[in-house]
């Protein structure tokens, strides 16, 4: 027998108040428990969708005549899942068959759904690739602070490396203004920062610097310093723009070495000219 939804969440008015997303991951746990042969609902490594409502339908297992609100939000569920790709429907003629894909497999238990959720919040491969490496195991573990101080600390060492600045000399949001500063302040030329683009007008280098400054200054700083008891969704987010910034290192990075002049003996000309 398939583990009971009523085991997963004994209490009826607790399962009706799940989110959609969590009421989808009971759903899947339950689903990942059948035994496939010698029943309706699971056979040859499918699942019927018919069948599954019909006996749900007919074996209440929760007290009262709540079968139609409990079909309702469990179909609402199931929907959730095939969007979500962990389930999918076959190729068979009849519509109600389905399978749970291999992602939808790796689903035992609601902890490991809550994993995948947390996943899902953060795209590994649409975020850097040293923020990936650096920062995802984190984040799933559930330490967002520490997970976005190390986004942002990856995002300094980043920039000090772009920029040829020693740690001893300068670091946090003063190695940020030193390595975007802009080529004029007030009207009066300045050296530029490394990383600066003199091709932007001076507001856009002066914004770019504050960007970098800013965002050290609030994310860096705060979670470095104290526990800020952030969500995973707003980690999220946090560990996004980390993304983004380093991607503007590198873009940075690339301008340097493309724009750097030629070597001082490729100027002078060559014998017998």
């Amino acid at each position: 027998m398939p583990l009971p939804i009523s085991t997963l969440v004994p209490n009826l008015t607790h399962l009706l108040a799940l989110p959609i997303e969590e009421l989808a991951g009971v759903l899947l746990v339950h689903l990942n428990s059948y035994v496939y042969g010698g029943n309706a609902i699971a056979q040859n490594g499918k699942l019927n969708q018919s069948e599954f409502f019909g006996w749900l339908w007919k074996n209440p297992t929760y007290p009262g005549n709540y079968q139609q609100v409990i079909q309702d939000v469990l179909l609402e569920a199931w929907s959730w899942l095939e969007n979500e790709g962990l389930l999918a429907r076959t190729l068979d003629s009849a519509s109600c068959w389905f399978f749970v894909t291999r992602r939808g497999k790796a689903v035992k238990s609601r902890d490991s759904f809550a994993s995948y959720r947390k996943g899902s919040l953060l795209p590994k491969h649409q975020i850097h690739p040293v923020i990936a490496n650096e920062v995802y195991s984190i984040f799933l573990g559930g330490k967002y602070d520490t997970a976005i101080f190390e986004a942002f600390r990856q995002v300094e060492m980043a920039v000090r490396r772009a920029a040829y600045l020693d740690e001893a000399e300068v670091y946090g949001v003063d190695l940020m203004r030193t390595a975007f500063k802009p080529a004029e302040k007030k009207g009066a030329a300045t050296t530029p920062g490394a990383l600066t683009d003199p091709r932007l007008p001076v507001a856009e280098q002066e914004a770019m610097a504050r960007l970098f400054s800013g965002a050290v200054g609030v994310y860096r700083n705060s979670t470095g310093h104290r526990h800020v008891g952030t969500g995973a969704e707003e980690a999220a987010e946090v560990i996004i723009f980390a993304s983004l910034l380093l991607r503007i290192v590198d873009a940075q990075r690339f301008r340097m070495l493309h724009d750097m002049p030629p070597p001082v003996d490729d100027l002078e000309p060559a014998s017998g000219e």
